[in-house]
């Protein structure tokens, strides 16, 4: 039988940092939610987190090293769910909740792993939650949040390092097979464009492709209201039961429904779809744009050197300016993991770096077998 290992003081106090950090964003979520009941919600959490907090300043008893403002990365989430909406930071938080109720839990500290498992549950139903539907349960975690929405950052990060990645990969082996400045800037531009094309032409089809399915499928949906009423009005009253609704009530809210029949094709969508009509994924052409600009600003990154100069000095500078983009990758994802700059940027310059070197190798090698 495991026995409960109290947290030691450097663990003490970044937990306590962490409940700082969670009441000041559940704050911030507070002021951005969209419904009064949402609003509650998100207050509740911060009074439980500043509770914690307080419970934790008096096992830490008179330390001061420790700040009670929060860290730079809450203000970072802050500004995000500002910018882009509370659901960019839903599913770090959840994370974030789910590690300190384990924590916690270990710790002996089971009053508040209990709470942390509830704020986690919480946070997970407002990710899922696409708005819309009534009742006095289904109020409490009403919202528009997009489940996709918290994806955004992480798609940012991953088309700038795939764009940096890929073209010093390309760059580096072209300057390895020791071809003319000429040819690896060529090269570089090349390659640029051509990845920037390509992920922007297959997210356009990705995009693309589901907004049709969604609408074929929204189409059908509203044959079969136009064709049988009853027996979707049936299939939103299992809905809302599932949901914990009472029977009666369940009942009473699909029949007012079914009766405006674009207001039951939205809600059916919603719930039965899981398909939000205003949205059906974002706009096509849109994804497009934003997956071959970022990309290009990731590529653009080991071929401005070339432009300047040639050589050994222009692979260094190269190396140099991709390993920077790298690091500064790096530090964005801890944004949403939580973990140091140091891990995170290390780990991407030295990934970079890694597939730098193989294809630079691999290049000296084809250079001199081209040669001989």
């Amino acid at each position: 039988m495991s026995h409960p290992q109290p947290l030691d003081p450097d663990r003490l106090r970044v937990a306590y940092r962490d409940e700082i950090d969670g009441a000041y964003l559940y704050d911030v979520l507070a002021g951005l939610a969209d419904t009064p009941e949402l609003e509650t919600v998100y207050e509740r959490l911060a009074t439980s987190e500043r509770g914690h907090a307080d419970q934790l300043r008096a096992l830490l008893g008179e330390d001061e090293s420790v700040p009670s403002t929060p860290s730079w990365r809450a203000r970072v989430l802050a500004r995000l769910a500002g910018r882009f909406g509370p659901g960019i930071v839903l599913p770090t938080l959840t994370e974030r909740e789910v590690d300190g109720a384990a924590d916690y839990l270990v710790a002996g500290e089971s009053g508040i792993a209990a709470d942390e498992h509830g704020h986690a549950r919480t946070l997970r139903a407002l990710s899922e939650t696409t708005g819309g539907v009534q009742g006095t349960t289904l109020a409490m975690l009403e919202g528009r949040h997009r489940a996709t929405s918290g994806n955004t950052l992480r798609a940012a990060v991953l088309g700038a390092n795939d764009g940096l990645v890929s073209n010093l990969s390309l760059v580096m082996g072209v300057a390895g097979a020791s071809l003319s400045p000429e040819s690896v800037l060529i090269a570089g531009l090349a390659g640029l464009v051509a990845g920037s094309g390509s992920m922007a032409m297959g997210e356009w089809l990705s995009v693309q492709s589901s907004r049709e399915l969604y609408e074929r499928q929204l189409s059908v949906e509203a044959a079969e209201l136009e064709a049988s009423p009853e027996e979707e009005a049936e299939e939103l009253v299992l809905i809302y039961r599932a949901k914990g609704v009472p029977e009666a009530q369940a009942t009473e809210l699909a029949s007012r429904l079914v009766s405006d029949r674009d207001t039951a094709l939205d809600t059916l969508a919603r719930e039965e779809l899981a398909i939000d009509p205003e949205d059906l994924g974002g706009s096509a052409w849109g994804a497009a744009a934003s997956s071959f600009v970022l990309f290009a600003l990731g590529a653009v990154i080991p071929v401005i050197p070339f432009f300047f100069v040639s050589g050994t000095p222009a692979v260094i500078a190269s190396l140099v300016a991709s390993a920077i983009g790298l690091f500064a990758i790096g530090a964005g994802i801890t944004v949403l993991t939580g973990r140091s700059l140091l891990f995170s940027g290390g780990r991407q310059v030295g990934i970079g770096l890694a597939a730098a070197a193989l294809t630079y190798g691999i290049g000296s090698l084809v250079g001199v077998g081209l040669v001989g």
